[in-house]
């Protein structure tokens, strides 16, 4: 089972990744308006990814990239979320709840597991 410090890291790579991909580019405050979390608790968040080597930060205009390592993770846990989100929903589970269960489940469960879902109904 992820660490709760793990998958909110994991959570903020995806949503950073799910940003890039609407909007092109992502700031601290994009972040922080999307997910409704303080900016202070954004910033300390960011410098420890930073610190991991998952993202860089230009110094002039606050844009946030997602390193190749970044990148990795952030795809692998937004497939987990994309691929559970579609199996709930087909299941009969309310869009909304389908997506909070997604994101609660894409952590914790194994390779093999979510390799055999993903072959199985989606592949």
């Amino acid at each position: 089972m992820a660490s709760d410090a793990y998958e909110s890291m994991e959570d903020y790579l995806e949503r950073i990744l799910m940003l890039q991909e609407k909007n092109g580019f992502v700031r601290s405050i994009d972040i922080a308006e999307d997910m409704s979390f303080s900016k202070p608790s954004v910033s300390i968040a960011m410098k420890k990814l930073r610190e991991k080597g998952d993202i860089v930060v230009d110094n002039k205009t606050g844009a946030i990239s997602l390193t190749e390592q970044g990148l990795a993770i952030a795809k692998k846990v937004y497939e987990r979320h994309k691929i559970l989100t579609a199996l709930f929903v087909s299941l009969g589970v309310d869009e909304k709840v389908a997506q909070e269960d997604a994101c609660k489940v894409e952590h914790d469960i194994s390779d093999v597991t979510f390799n055999a879902i993903k072959a199985k109904y989606y592949i």
